[in-house]
């Protein structure tokens, strides 16, 4: 606490000690840390003052008044003169949200001139004064200005009143001339009284890493018109003050530029004054949207029939990003596309709504029915379900809105019988596919998914295409779909969902979505429940819930067209059994726990190396089951002990799965532990020389892959049975990788190095988990392992 705050404390130290008199400093300056000129020194002033009254300084302060041009920074004042400006307060907010507002005041006397700078608390004072009043303003800080000059600040206690004793020789006269528009100077400031003719989208701009905005209203009065630019903060008095076309509007110090020969007005200081002015009305003509041909500022009304999600794309001239969105215009007379650019394309835009576009462009354009389309620009105005529309209009747009607004039911879209017709469809998602890349004629990459779509009354199969085929879906999860183009399929009715169609998730609490059955109705409605042991080959349209019990590792493979594929195996379980599950791709890649519940949604029940096994198709959505459908799953540890069943070797079946044997290797074979594959068709490659060359596909192969297998017999106290490690079983079994092999054998070239090993295994007990097949060739049962619970000697 400095000597000065000392000194005030004097005052009021037999009322506070020291510490009460820092914590009521401390409240003020909280209050009001908006305030730029708030001090500790002048929160203290505060304390005493509601404590005793005004303090000494305070008295001199108000008491006595100084010239303008006597005034210096620092020192605290009354002030007279007259006033010769008033801006518009600007809004704010601080750092930590509060929000405030701004304005200035120009006084003036015959010594000079001052800022006056009034804040939120200070602004109610003005609604009593106008330019030309002479006014007392009492209790100011002096300080300097952002321009190196004096300026004047209101403190919360300040007074504005007028000041009656005035020697008006002291003070400037003040004359409010209003300039007509064909009369303007540039660089100037001028008072004019205009119309509003337009009122275009504000823009945004970017400038030393900041970003601000601008936009430029259209005025008129009988001798001409001009552009009024309003930048930034002043942006937001169009709202404040509730401008729109055709409202007439008093600006006073608007600063007269020029530019390439042309006069246009910059608010910066100055005033705008909404009212009743002495000015010629405008009336804006609109065009009949049948009536429009190739013309510039045209302005038009109608219905947004058609409207087309928002699209990026990249300027040639700079590389920098733009965004335009398309939508049709409708009226009684026709359709019209129309684009907007920009900043307009933020604006928000439904389906159904009323629009008014005022000086936009009419072009030919072959690819629209109507021959035409719009182009909006930087002076269009763009307004949305306008206010003073005629009962004719009324009547007209809600017609149309009707009709572009109505909701096809997904029974009716089954028995449509014809291709390209739009639709606004609203269902439900389910059976979400993978996205899948194509090329197309041009070389140019494509992209395609496909989904279910259901409302419970009827589904559809949908097709979605590049950007919408990217885009994240729920399962489950309510979906409209606007201008979905309907397509004939071979045995049902598709939706294809391009660019010009538009997906919207809808919250489940909407009105629309209230409507639909729940995900779990549609899905008894379309599906039906089997467990493992009860699914057969060709099975379709059911669902079937197990905890995964085994997952190996995701292989990766070439295609034959030179792209990377994936493929990874899971095994599952319920109460009734297990079953294999085959994944490819984008599914092969996802995580997937030993443990784990998973739900497959339309698998595809194939028959493959003497089982059935489970493929994910594009129609087949893997979903995480519910709590009822988890509850009705036993645990991972259940499920072991009722499918991991112990056996001896003489009980086994050929058509044993998941059986826990536990015995000797014997006889195992190590002259050939490493096969050489074909990376491309997983055939056995023979090696001539250096080279290999696959017996399938006939040509050299640079990089093989290899197989690593450890065949053996298997022997306990009932018999004995062949069996083979392979890859990472085999890799566990030896202690050592697969690559460490590779190197190690020259490529399997030279077993010397393993011999060793391999011989060592001979006597090692192991307990592995095995299925059991039928070998063919020996006409005997052989054992297929899954994986190594223990070993040992």
């Amino acid at each position: 606490m400095d000597n000065e705050i000392l000194e005030l404390y004097e005052q009021v130290k037999d009322k506070l000690t020291i510490e009460e008199f820092q914590a009521k400093i401390n409240d003020i300056s909280k209050e009001n840390e908006d305030l730029g000129f708030v001090d500790d020194y002048y929160a203290a002033e505060q304390v005493v003052n509601n404590i005793i009254g005004a303090s000494k300084d305070d008295q001199k302060s108000n008491g006595e008044i100084l010239n303008i041009g006597d005034l210096e920074p620092g020192s605290q004042a009354a002030i007279v003169g007259r006033i010769m400006g008033i801006s518009n307060p600007k809004s704010f907010k601080t750092r930590k949200g509060k929000s405030g507002q701004v304005c200035n005041m120009e006084l003036k006397d015959s010594t000079g001139d001052i800022r006056v700078v009034l804040w939120t608390e200070n602004i109610k004072l003005l609604k009593n004064f106008k330019e030309g009043n002479i006014v007392k303003i009492t209790d100011v800080d002096i300080k300097e200005g952002f321009r190196g000059d004096n300026e004047a600040n209101l403190r919360p206690r300040s007074t504005i009143t007028h000041f009656k004793e005035a020697d008006l020789s002291k003070f400037p006269e003040y004359e409010e001339k209003i300039t007509d528009i064909e009369d303007l100077v540039p660089e100037t400031k001028a008072n004019i009284i205009a119309r509003i003719v337009r009122i275009p989208t504000p823009r945004t701009y970017e400038k030393n890493g900041k970003e601000g905005k601008v936009t430029s209203l259209e005025l008129k009065d009988a001798t001409g018109e001009i552009s009024y630019t309003l930048w930034n903060k002043n942006v937001d008095l169009i709202d404040e003050l509730g401008l729109d076309a055709g409202d007439s509007v008093k600006i006073l110090g608007a600063q007269v530029r020029e530019r390439n020969g042309e006069l246009s007005l910059t608010h910066w200081d100055g005033r705008i004054i909404k009212g009743d002015f002495d000015v010629p009305e405008f009336t804006q003509e609109f065009i009949k949207i049948g009536d429009i041909t190739e013309q510039n500022n045209i302005a038009i009304k109608g219905v947004i029939s058609k409207l087309q999600d928002i699209r990026t794309f990249t300027r040639k001239s700079d590389g920098s990003e733009g965004k335009l969105r398309n939508f049709d215009v409708s009226d009684d007379t026709g359709s019209i596309r129309t684009t907007i650019w920009g900043n307009d394309t933020d604006i928000l835009l439904t389906k159904g709504d009323i629009v008014k576009i005022i000086g936009a462009d009419a072009r030919f354009d072959d690819y629209t029915d109507s021959g035409y389309s719009l182009n909006t620009n930087f002076n269009t105005q763009l307004s949305i379900n306008p206010e003073n529309l005629s009962d004719e209009e009324l009547d007209i747009f809600d017609e149309i809105k009707q009709k572009v607004s109505q909701i096809k039911r997904l029974s009716e879209v089954e028995e449509f019988d014809e291709d390209g017709i739009e639709v606004d469809v609203i269902g439900r998602m389910f059976a979400i596919g993978e996205i899948n890349e194509f090329q197309r004629d041009d070389g140019s990459v494509g992209y395609a998914r496909s989904a279910k779509f259901s409302d419970g009354e009827g589904r559809v199969g949908l097709t979605f295409w590049d950007q919408k085929a990217k885009q994240e879906y729920k399962t489950g999860g309510a979906y409209k779909i606007e201008n979905a183009k309907v397509r004939l399929g071979m045995y049902e009715v598709e939706l294809n969902i391009g660019g010009s169609a538009r997906v919207i998730e809808l919250p489940e609490d909407s009105d629309q979505a209230r409507f639909l059955p729940s995900f779990k109705t549609i899905e008894t409605m379309l599906y039906s429940h089997k467990s493992l042991a009860d699914v057969e080959e060709d099975d379709e349209g059911i669902i079937v819930t197990g905890r995964i019990i085994e997952s190996s590792d995701v292989r990766e493979f070439d295609r034959t067209d030179g792209s990377k594929g994936y493929v990874k195996s899971l095994e599952i379980a319920d109460n009734s059994g297990s079953i294999n599950v085959t994944l490819w791709n984008e599914n092969a890649k996802k995580e997937w726990n030993v443990g784990d519940a998973i739900k497959f949604q339309d698998p595809q029940i194939s028959f493959r190396n003497d089982s059935l096994e489970i493929n994910v198709s594009r129609s087949t959505s893997i979903l995480e089951p519910d709590e009822s459908e988890i509850d009705d799953l036993p645990t991972y540890d259940e499920l072991k002990e009722s499918i991991y069943v112990p056996k001896t070797i003489e009980a086994l079946e050929d058509d044993d799965r998941n059986v826990r044997i536990t015995g000797t290797l014997k006889e195992v074979f190590g002259n050939k532990i490493l096969i050489t594959k074909c990376p491309s068709c997983g055939n056995t490659v023979d090696q001539s020389s250096d080279d290999f060359v696959c017996s399938f596909c006939g040509e050299p192969i640079d990089e093989p892959r290899y197989l690593l297998m450890v065949p053996a017999r298997l022997e306990d106290d009932t018999g004995e049975i062949s069996i083979t490690f392979f890859d990472n079983l085999a890799e566990e079994l030896l202690d050592m990788k697969k690559e460490d092999i590779i190197n190690l054998t020259d490529n399997g070239s030279d077993l010397g190095p393993m011999e060793g090993r391999i011989d060592d295994l001979n006597g090692l007990t192991v307990e592995v988990i095995t299925n059991v097949s039928f070998d063919d060739y020996n006409e005997e049962i052989r054992l297929n392992p899954k994986r190594i619970l223990s070993k040992y000697y």
